[in-house]
């Protein structure tokens, strides 16, 4: 059974994901004239909504497992669920502490700091919009992607 506690766990991550991506985050670049003050405060929504992914998607995670015990080997929903979560895991402790390195070294336009730099960020996005998909996909599904997946 879908219980009303997961629907409001994933509700306030996914929604987190696509009001802070593709709200908050491009209206603080469009309003703003300081790009590096944008830039910070991007980056610490982010990690705000990268630390709310890790504790909603690891509770919905856990009561997956919970409620399919050995089942949730078969789960769709328990996989798009691990995949979400390595998402967000390697964009919070492996792509951002490289950017961060790479900004706190100066981006000079045209510098290799700042090509790196551009190609994380790509990286970091792609990963992002993913993460927000598959969490539609979650949405979209509710009880029907909980069930299993494969030969009964």
């Amino acid at each position: 059974m879908f219980l009303i506690g997961e629907r409001l766990l994933l509700t306030l991550w996914i929604g987190a994901l696509w009001a802070i991506g593709y709200l908050a985050v491009p209206t603080l670049f469009a309003l703003l004239d300081d790009r590096v003050l944008a830039g910070m405060l991007a980056g610490r929504m982010f990690t705000l909504v990268s630390f709310l992914g890790l504790f909603c998607g690891g509770l919905l995670l856990l009561g997956t497992l919970v409620r399919l015990g050995r089942g949730a080997l078969r789960s769709g929903r328990a996989w798009l669920l691990l995949v979400m979560l390595l998402l967000v895991a390697v964009g919070e402790f492996g792509l951002q502490p490289l950017m961060a390195e790479l900004k706190a070294q100066g981006l000079a336009e045209g510098s290799v700091q700042a090509s790196r730099f551009a190609r994380l960020h790509g990286v970091a996005s792609v990963l992002y919009l993913i993460n927000s998909l598959c969490g539609l996909l979650l949405i979209g599904a509710g009880e029907r992607f909980a069930g299993r997946i494969g030969p009964a």
